[in-house]
């Protein structure tokens, strides 16, 4: 089974949890208690008038504040806290990216154990929650039902899990969400090994707000890379050792090392 990908709002709207299901709001709506009606006399004190035309006691009293209503059940699937005990490293509350196939491999691990049209829909609720779109979207790769690395995630899911993770969350005060998600798009296509052309024709999509954002990344990349590739290029004409160099230009060598690498990693994507 191939991951699903939600539909996405634009990226310039907040986005908010799913909405319950109207099976979900008339559950919620048997769940709450039934509100005891008022004795008669004591709904006629409450429009009436006490003595010398002044509102009664009941009246003038300010109504008792009623409790909320019971928030709709949380969406969840029976057969997904069975996976989570059986696969905690695939489904626990730390979850992570899920091997191409997955459906096809649970199905031959427990045969008649678990009905095909349910497992659909608990590994569907399952890709589509942030949880699940938090671990796409950091990089990690796709785990089997042992728990090992099988394969990498592939850029555009990483890319779209990285957009909805960020319609989803609430930016907390004085963050500034579009750079947060800039600099980390801008990580994630680095830790790709394409080119910026590559990466854009793979990645880029329908949300012109959404490929804003990607071209500005892209272009600070650009910008990076020119600086890493002067350095490498000032390196490897001083004949000196990193760690000279580094002292030479005011670096700190480790981190001198690594731009140093990264320049020459970007040197071997181009050719």
């Amino acid at each position: 089974m191939t991951d699903t990908l939600p539909d996405q709002a634009p990226l310039s709207a907040v986005a908010a949890e799913p909405a319950a299901t109207p099976a979900e709001v008339k559950a919620a709506e048997v769940a709450a208690p039934a509100r005891p009606a008022a004795p008669r006399g004591a709904r006629r004190g409450r429009r009436g008038a006490g003595r010398g035309g002044r509102p009664s006691p009941q009246a003038a009293a300010p109504a008792a504040p009623r409790p909320d209503r019971p928030a709709a059940p949380r969406r969840s699937h029976p057969l997904l806290e069975r996976l989570a005990g059986l696969y905690p490293r695939l489904f626990g509350e730390a979850p992570a990216p899920l091997k191409r196939g997955i459906f096809e491999d649970l199905l031959a691990a427990h045969g008649a154990d678990l009905e095909p049209e349910a497992l659909k829909a608990a590994l569907a609720l399952h890709t589509r929650s942030t949880r699940y779109l938090s671990a796409m979207a950091s990089g990690q790769p796709r785990r089997d039902l042992q728990g090992q690395a099988v394969e990498a995630v592939a850029p555009e899911h990483q890319h779209h899990a990285l957009l909805e993770v960020f319609r989803r969350r609430k930016p907390r005060e004085g963050e500034d969400p579009r750079a947060k998600l800039r600099e980390r798009l801008l990580q994630a296509f680095e830790a790709s090994g394409l080119t910026r052309e590559a990466y854009a024709e793979r990645v880029r999509g329908r949300d012109e707000s959404a490929n804003a954002l990607l071209d500005e990344a892209l272009a600070e990349a650009a910008a990076r890379a020119a600086k890493d590739e002067a350095l490498l290029r000032a390196f490897e004409a001083s004949g000196q050792a990193v760690p000279a160099f580094a002292e030479l230009y005011g670096l700190d060598p480790r981190a001198a090392e690594r731009t140093l690498a990264r320049a020459q990693r970007r040197r071997e994507i181009v050719a």
